[in-house]
């Protein structure tokens, strides 16, 4: 019978099991991570932070850009990696990070010349991210729209273009205002015609006129006044409704709501851009 031939170590002194003790704690400090841009200059980590955000790594790309913030702090370069981090942040998806770092940017460097590009970058955040919450506006209560997002990026491009009307975004903005203007109309018209369809017709008159009253000069603007006016027909509101309709002839007197009633959809109101 094969048999494996056992033998006893001989005994173990205090000593050399301290030893041994101080050595794994030794080996096991030497195994801590070393950053691999302990050595890099600011410049070096600019430039690895850049290569990564173009060639889409946005989470190494922000991390790099947070290490530079820190070793570059109180120069240009600090400023630069601060708005390029917000940057990357909103290509991640990161909406809520990339406005809070240029709020921060904004509250810290108030004469910075890159204010301009903070302030539009951080419209531009609240833009598309508003453009996503419309995309799933169809399957929300239109009672319960958010409109925060929207509210936010308009008063971000405001700024900006009251502030630096000849600024190379200022342009870009101002359609974008433009945009968002009609988009929040537009989503208290979809809220008055919800109330409407549903008979709730004091409701409907006062999201239309709220539309009406908050805002000037948008498509939106015509089939709000149509539902005030079906709503007081529905009321049995005679005296205000031909009131109401003698305003929409003389706004719109190529009015097709007049004559053909509520529009068909022909797509989601929100893919306009």
């Amino acid at each position: 019978m094969f048999r494996i031939k056992l033998s006893v170590a001989p005994s173990v002194s205090p000593l050399a099991i301290c030893a041994l003790g101080l050595s794994l704690v030794l080996t096991g400090c030497s195994s801590k991570p070393i950053d691999p841009t302990g050595t890099w200059s600011p410049n070096k980590i600019y430039s690895e932070a850049k290569d990564e955000s173009e060639s889409g790594g946005y989470d190494k790309a922000i991390s790099l850009f947070e290490k530079l913030e820190g070793r570059a702090a109180g120069t240009p370069l600090a400023q630069q990696a601060q708005l390029e981090k917000a940057y990357a942040q909103y290509k991640a998806g990161e909406q809520a990070q990339a406005v809070a770092t240029l709020n921060r940017f904004i509250k810290l460097h108030p004469s910075s010349p890159a204010l301009d590009y903070a302030l539009y970058l951080r419209g531009l955040v609240n833009f598309n991210d508003n453009l996503g919450l419309f995309g799933n506006f169809i399957s929300q209560d239109l009672a319960e729209r958010d409109q925060k997002a929207a509210k936010e990026s308009f008063e971000s491009f405001k700024e900006l273009v009251t502030r630096f009307p000849d600024s190379r975004y200022s342009a870009d903005a101002r359609l974008r205002m433009g945009y968002t203007v009609n988009s929040l109309a537009q989503s208290e018209v979809h809220v008055a015609r919800y109330y409407y369809s549903r008979g709730a017709y004091v409701a409907a008159i006062n999201r239309a006129q709220t539309a009406i009253s908050d805002y000037r000069d948008v498509p939106a603007l015509e089939e709000a006044a149509y539902i005030v006016y079906k709503s007081y027909d529905a009321l049995g509101m005679t005296q205000l409704r031909d009131d109401t309709k003698r305003v929409i002839e003389k706004t719109y007197p190529q009015s097709e709501f007049l004559s053909k009633g509520f529009k068909k959809s022909s797509g989601p109101w929100y893919k306009l851009w």
